[in-house]
């Protein structure tokens, strides 16, 4: 690459996953930045800015900023779901970019899973969802249900090809070894596991699961000595539409992503024909073929047709979610800062197993609520 961006992502790392039940949401983020800063050869007293998201992020920063010794210059607490941290990522750049600070910490933790099994509920309604809740509709697993009716509906998008996705993902999951699910499926299994929010099966929602991630992002010149190799951040975009699914501007059509692909690849000057590896959050399968419609891997009402015969498995002509994604690797909740640590490691060459071959840009693509935020992020290397 000829013309690096100015920042870098320089570490990344994942807590523990699956099942923490004796871990706090603290303890995971603090085990994942400690393990991110390591993987980029910093300390703790280089961060500049810390950058976190979830429930209660603005204390959590407070709280974990004071857990971890530091007192950084800027804060960021943006929460526009599970698309933050690809949205973290241009704030970072913007930072590093106005002089504010040069190295950057992103980071995450939830203890979904384990709270669920100690009969926590954290679910409430707002005031503009006073009708999804009262009459009925499950969150968000029914918003998402919704959407894929109107894909179908529409454009005659099939159960079937919602399913290609699932098993795709999952064969990129038998070859990583955190993967929380890692049997192979078939489509058969998807097509005849329950329905959850019909035309949702249970084999096309993410999982539940414990868990933390970390990013350190760097400018130019401290990446430049970091421990690895610099990831450049070369492209960035974020939109929101909507809070709630009756507000969304139209069901089969992800506007938020189409807004923040156009920004990323404009900023990078590249186009969607030039990414080696797409990591694209997969709450559910709907998810994904919205998704790669928006971004412009093909055109609208094209997506279930673009993912049939396995084309994004293991092989496969467009490797996409190579860590097993949301479906099959591990979803504490605000999955997307486990899409910037794939694309990281893929464009490294350090995914052994599931490596995709000659990988040097990368896409990165995080949805928040109910189909109502988009952030993509471009990486390329050296």
């Amino acid at each position: 690459m000829s013309s690096p961006s100015r920042a870098a992502i320089v570490g990344v790392a994942e807590s523990d996953l699956g099942r923490t039940p004796n871990k706090t949401v603290l303890q995971l983020q603090a085990q994942a930045a400690r393990a991110a800063l390591d993987d980029a050869g910093f300390q703790f007293k280089d961060v500049g800015a810390l950058f976190c998201a979830g429930n209660w992020a603005w204390s959590t920063n407070l709280m974990l900023a004071e857990y971890l010794g530091i007192q950084p210059a800027y804060t960021d607490t943006t929460n526009i779901g599970g698309s933050s941290f690809e949205a973290h990522i241009g704030h970072a750049l913007a930072g590093i970019e106005a002089g504010l600070f040069d190295v950057a910490l992103i980071t995450y933790g939830s203890t979904q899973r384990s709270e669920q099994a100690r009969g926590h509920n954290s679910l409430f309604f707002r005031l503009t969802e006073q009708y999804e809740g009262p009459f009925g509709l499950p969150t968000p697993v029914g918003a998402y249900a919704l959407a894929a009716m109107r894909h179908m509906y529409e454009y005659g998008t099939s159960s079937t090809q919602l399913a290609e996705i699932a098993v795709a993902t999952r064969k990129w999951a038998t070859l990583n070894e955190k993967a929380m699910m890692r049997d192979p499926i078939t489509l058969e299994d998807v097509l005849s596991s329950r329905w959850i929010a019909e035309p949702l099966h249970l084999l096309d929602c993410c999982l539940v699961t414990d868990g933390g991630g970390a990013v350190v992002v760097a400018s130019a010149e401290r990446a430049r000595a970091a421990r690895k190799a610099p990831v450049w951040i070369l492209g960035h975009g974020e939109a929101h539409t909507h809070n709630s699914i009756m507000n969304m501007p139209d069901l089969a059509t992800h506007r938020a992503a189409i807004a923040s692909g156009q920004a990323a690849f404009k900023m990078a000057g590249l186009t969607p024909a030039e990414m080696d590896v797409v990591e694209i959050y997969d709450s559910f399968t709907i998810t994904v073929i919205l998704t790669l419609e928006a971004l412009g891997f093909c055109g609208p009402g094209e997506g279930g047709a673009f993912v049939s015969c396995q084309r994004t498995a293991p092989g496969g002509a467009f490797p996409m979610n190579t860590n097993g994604g949301g479906l099959s690797y591990c979803h504490p909740g605000m999955y997307g800062i486990f899409l910037l640590i794939e694309a990281t490691r893929q464009l490294r060459g350090e995914c052994g197993q599931r490596q995709v071959d000659g990988a040097r840009l990368a896409l990165a693509h995080g949805t928040g609520g109910v189909l109502s935020s988009a952030a993509t992020v471009i990486l390329g290397k050296d």
